[in-house]
């Protein structure tokens, strides 16, 4: 009699718990996205991403992100990666593009993005894919933290990988456009009214240190920004003289009050929707 009422307690505790992952098919699909309550991997069969060849202005940081995913893929040493500054600049671009390019010859290299209100979950995924025989970027975009935000803390299981360490198959590519991911007048409030101030925000600060490669994206100028549309006509056979390019791409980005590489793609979508011409991936 005395055993009945603990053993409902026991059945009603184990009805609340979550139930355990079920083994993800990583052979569905080479992108995922990581999804909580409840935690889930799900597939993404088309990424939405345009050719490496096609992103100009970005070539420093093109090659040694290239380089770093590609050592990375063949199961080498490998660093995490922040890719930070001035926005639409193609830094989420690179991150997809490079995946592509290195997955075609690599065919076991996934990307499964994380967002970020997600972070604190990080750990129950770094588990999922803890000895998997297959290599994961862990793509994280617009990463930034405000003065009162805790997920930073989360992200250092990915960094430094706590006791367990970071699984040899994990890296982590985020994209900022802040290159210490908080912004700068919180960080000197802080140092200012700490009793220590070098204490006060060296954890914060030295978030951004952790990641073994920074790529700064700074905006473009004129030469570059129209190189980028000229680029996207040739690929998409889209012809307009060069005169009549020039002129409808300054008098767009002059509309919108300065140029970067989201701005040419916006004014290449235009162009060819006008021209009667598809964009397909």
């Amino acid at each position: 009699m005395t055993d009945e009422p603990m053993l409902r307690i026991a059945q009603a505790l184990e009805r609340l718990a979550p139930a355990p992952l079920p083994a993800p098919d990583f052979g569905a699909a080479s992108a995922f996205v990581w999804h909580t309550a409840p935690d889930r991997l799900e597939p993404v069969h088309t990424v939405s991403r345009i050719p490496l060849s096609l992103l100009v202005g970005v070539d420093q940081s093109r090659d040694t992100l290239l380089a770093n995913t590609t050592q990375f893929a063949k199961g080498l040493p490998a660093n995490n990666a922040l890719l930070w500054g001035a926005r639409g600049m193609g830094k989420s671009s690179l991150v997809k593009a490079i995946h592509a390019d290195v997955q075609e010859r690599h065919v076991h290299l996934k990307i499964v993005e994380l967002q970020r209100e997600d972070l604190p979950s990080v750990g129950r995924l770094l588990n999922l894919l803890r000895g998997v025989k297959a290599q994961f970027i862990l793509y994280c975009d617009d990463l930034s933290f405000s003065n009162d935000d805790t997920h930073y803390k989360s992200l250092k299981a990915v960094l430094d990988g706590g006791i367990e360490g970071r699984p040899d198959n994990v890296v982590l590519y985020a994209t900022s456009n802040r290159r210490h991911l908080m912004p700068r007048d919180m960080i000197e409030n802080e140092r200012g009214s700490a009793i220590n101030p070098g204490e006060a925000v060296e954890e914060k600060v030295s978030l951004s240190d952790r990641f073994g490669l920074w790529l700064g994206f700074h905006a473009c100028d004129q030469d570059q920004y129209l190189s980028m549309i000229q680029g996207y006509c040739a690929a998409y056979g889209v012809t307009i003289s060069p005169d009549d390019l020039r002129a409808q791409a300054i008098e767009w980005q002059a509309t919108r009050g300065g140029r970067s590489g989201r701005v040419a793609w916006q004014f290449f979508s235009d162009l060819a929707g006008r021209r009667g011409v598809k964009l397909t991936a």
